[in-house]
């Protein structure tokens, strides 16, 4: 099917930890994938696209080749179909949860061990196990096998000392379907909300694709405008996106570097195009200000609200942000100004009670003083009587 012509016959993936990328070359792998594609395959392409009868089980085989003198192992995982921020299908395993809409899991249908060894100049079969839903349904079951060096990690150190490590892997895309029926796209818009990539301010709106079929060539507009302050307008605009089937991801509207979130009412507004079509009735102007005809078009407008204490922790995240000294805050001024007037109450009540407790036991002094004094008086005078009567 076209809509399917897109999957790559390989997909040679590099993750990055950090922020540089980097070319993956042959030669960086020590061995080679090659899927043999069985007879029910769907066109010629280099991937398992496979049509299959309801409950249908069968075995699929890739060769491994070790190109290299020693022993490698190769270690093997099955991944459902997802998309990332980027609007790229991943074939891949990631940390992108499963859509709510996902009713058939790669994972739950096919299986692989976990890993092989490879002898040295040596090719290996690799079995996979996969079962056709027993249900009849329209759309495909989207998914990547992933083979990885075993401790492939490489590490590179650049001129300033920075060590970044490569995993390098070969995913083999597998698709399952029971017919060639085209299943219409939708879209839905989910929540919007603010958030950050790569420590950046952001909005992501989470688009949804609930359809069991890619959602091709999207050309996405994007329009986030304030309400409680008319003066914030921040756009995005993407094209030649791809969607999984079953899946969604946050497309992001940044706010710029440096700027800072404010808190407040915010409408967004999106028209997102879908598969490109000639004669479709859809008409977007691309960045290179050509006309592109499109089948589908969605429109969505969504009111959303910041909250303060969102937007202030957001914003002591943002590298790009000018944090402001603690000395030029006048909210940290006012605190202080707030503690020592505490202090000043507290100390001046405190003093004033002692003082009071002072002169109470001074008057008790002076009182039980004067009690002595009267009972001195008195024991003389009833001497001096004593006298007078001898």
């Amino acid at each position: 099917m076209k809509i399917y012509q897109k999957v790559l016959l390989f997909i040679a993936t590099i993750f990055t930890l950090g922020s540089v990328s980097k070319e993956v070359h042959a030669n960086e792998f020590n061995f080679s994938v090659n899927p043999v594609l069985p007879e029910n395959q769907i066109g010629e392409s280099g991937y398992f696209n496979l049509q299959m009868s309801p409950g249908q089980s069968q075995t699929l085989t890739i060769t491994l080749k070790n190109t290299t003198d020693k022993t490698v192992v190769v270690e093997e995982e099955i991944a459902s179909a997802t998309t990332n921020i980027n609007g790229v299908v991943e074939y891949s395993p990631n940390k992108i949860k499963a859509d709510s809409t996902l009713k058939y899991n790669l994972v739950d249908y096919a299986s692989i061990p976990k890993e092989v060894s490879l002898q040295p100049n040596s090719s290996q079969q690799v079995k996979v196990s996969v079962t056709m839903p027993k249900e009849n349904f329209n759309g495909v079951i989207a998914g990547g096998i992933t083979f990885k060096e075993k401790d492939s990690e490489k590490t590179n150190s650049n001129s300033k000392g920075l060590s970044i490590q490569n995993k390098y892997a070969y995913v083999v895309a597998l698709l399952m379907q029971q017919n060639k029926n085209t299943v219409a796209p939708d879209l839905k818009l989910n929540s919007v909300e603010p958030s950050q990539v790569n420590y950046r301010n952001v909005i992501n709106a989470n688009l949804q694709n609930p359809m069991a079929g890619y959602l091709n060539q999207m050309y996405v507009q994007a329009e986030v405008k304030g309400l409680s302050n008319s003066k914030l307008s921040y756009k995005a605009n993407k094209e030649m996106l791809q969607m999984a089937p079953n899946s969604n991801f946050d497309y992001p509207v940044s706010i710029g570097d440096g700027n800072k979130l404010e808190a407040g009412k915010y409408r967004l507004s999106m028209t997102v195009y879908g598969q490109k079509n000639n004669d479709g009735k859809f008409t977007y102007v691309d960045s290179k200000g050509k006309e592109q005809k499109f089948d589908y078009q969605w429109k969505f407008t969504k009111d959303f609200t910041i909250l303060g204490k969102t937007a202030s922790k957001l914003n002591s995240k943002d590298v790009t942000v000018k944090k402001t000294p603690w000395y030029e805050n006048w909210l940290i001024w006012l605190g202080l100004l707030l503690i020592l007037l505490a202090l000043f109450f507290l100390f001046f009540i405190l003093w004033k009670r002692r003082k009071k407790e002072e002169e109470e036991q001074d008057l008790e002094k002076e009182k039980l003083k004067a009690q002595l004094e009267e009972m001195r008086e008195q024991i003389s005078k009833e001497d001096n009587s004593d006298e007078i009567d001898v």
